[in-house]
């Protein structure tokens, strides 16, 4: 699983058709707890998160498998993150 937080977007005026219609957005890895970890990446979002928000992204391969047509994404957020549970806590980002 990996966590990132959204931090802000990215605005192009020209880019690969396949991409048209759908938001780039900038993402801060985060650690299971919250806490910045790495440098921030961008990513295709496939379900219409916004800023602040906690998300579950994937990479490679599967980034592109998220989309019903062929989209050139290395990076893809794929979730929104309420909550996460573990045996020893439970920690909400809403």
């Amino acid at each position: 699983m990996q966590l990132a937080r959204v931090i802000g977007n990215v605005v192009c005026t020209i880019k690969n058709p396949t991409l048209e219609g759908l938001k780039l957005l900038v993402l801060q890895p985060i650690t299971k707890d919250g806490k910045d970890r790495g440098k921030p990446l961008v990513a295709v979002d496939s379900i219409g998160s916004g800023f602040g928000e906690v998300v579950y992204w994937c990479r490679g391969r599967e980034a592109s498998l998220a989309f019903p047509r062929s989209v050139p994404t290395e990076c893809t957020i794929v979730g929104i993150v309420d909550y996460l549970e573990t045996p020893e806590k439970k920690i909400k980002f809403l």
